[in-house]
């Protein structure tokens, strides 16, 4: 019998809300619809590109830790709650602690000793995955971000279309660093979205980039109009688009397949909508593709973008 008379123990409600906490924190986790597959990846996307792996593995390790702290910090939370509610003797007011030093330098310690590790996870793959001279590309593509879809300039020679890269106007918005490394006599072709629309063959939303697969494609970013973030869901990676600068990262698709892509960035009314849709191929589909936009009359560039931002700049019209 407790204390107050009553035959029931004072430990029951507890474990009986402990339980049911339980049971819903299950229902919630099985309610998400995830495999068992998709739980080794903690919720990512499956990695379509040689580089995608090293940023899962990030993930994945940021994660761990984070779950580590976590389990840590509310296991000491529930046995503080269930091992030290309120006293049975009627003490109002239990023992109180006092400033303890060492505590407060593990307290400090620790989680330095935390950062700094993820810290220099993070810098190394991100110092792997910026790099462009650990391989030299076999295809470059200009991505143009503008308000509110995509425009994309294969930067290659296609059989039958005349023209310089490197002396282009349409692409004079982009530093010599880049253009230095262009292939020579490269026409090129391009592909561009009308905003808030979709492709009437496919019925997918925005335009469509085409890759080869097995090959190590250069993207280099620029803006018409304000700041876009160019990402590609299975990649993995994203990264700004930014009007008078210019970004630039690399990849090796390794699968072929449709993958969705989207602006990652605010960028205005429609930003919802600036969706485009990365379509790998085989090589020689590919290059067919390249011939069937130049057959389309698609040759040559499309306006890259803006060389330095200014109000008068920020003004221009995207005339594409």
């Amino acid at each position: 019998m407790s204390p107050n008379g009553s035959d029931r123990s004072p430990r029951r409600p507890m474990r009986r809300k402990l339980l049911q906490a339980m049971t819903a924190g299950l229902v919630l986790a099985t309610a998400t619809g995830c495999t068992y597959k998709d739980f080794p990846r903690l919720g990512m996307p499956t990695p379509t590109t040689e580089e995608a792996p090293r940023i899962l593995s990030l993930w994945q390790g940021s994660w761990a830790a984070a779950l580590a702290v976590g389990v840590l910090v509310w296991g000491l939370i529930i046995w503080s709650a269930i091992f030290h509610r309120r006293s049975r003797t009627k003490i109002e007011v239990p023992p109180q602690t006092r400033y303890n030093m060492p505590i407060e330098a593990l307290y400090t310690v620790v989680p330095l000793i935390i950062v700094s590790v993820l810290f220099y996870f993070t810098a190394r793959d991100e110092s792997k995955l910026l790099s462009l001279t650990d391989k030299k590309p076999d295809v470059t593509v200009n991505v143009v971000g503008y308000q509110w879809s995509w425009g994309f300039n294969y930067i290659t020679p296609v059989p039958g279309v005349s023209g310089d890269a490197k002396t282009d106007k349409n692409l004079a918005a982009i530093p010599d660093r880049f253009k230095n490394e262009f292939p020579a006599n490269a026409g090129g072709v391009y592909d561009t979205g009308t905003p808030g629309t979709r492709n009437p063959q496919t019925g997918n939303p925005g335009p469509t980039l085409w890759l080869p697969k097995g090959k190590t494609v250069r993207f280099v970013l620029t803006s018409r109009d304000v700041i876009h973030s160019f990402w590609v869901v299975p990649f993995l990676m994203k990264m700004d688009v930014i009007p008078g600068h210019t970004n630039s990262f690399q990849v090796t698709p390794n699968k072929e397949g449709t993958f969705l892509g989207k602006c990652a960035e605010l960028c205005g009314v429609d930003h919802s909508r600036m969706l485009f849709n990365v379509k790998v191929v085989s090589p020689d589909r590919y290059e067919q593709h390249l011939k069937d936009l130049a057959k389309k009359g698609q040759t040559g560039y499309v306006p890259a973008g803006i060389a330095q931002t200014s109000h008068e700049k920020n003004r221009e019209t995207n005339n594409l």
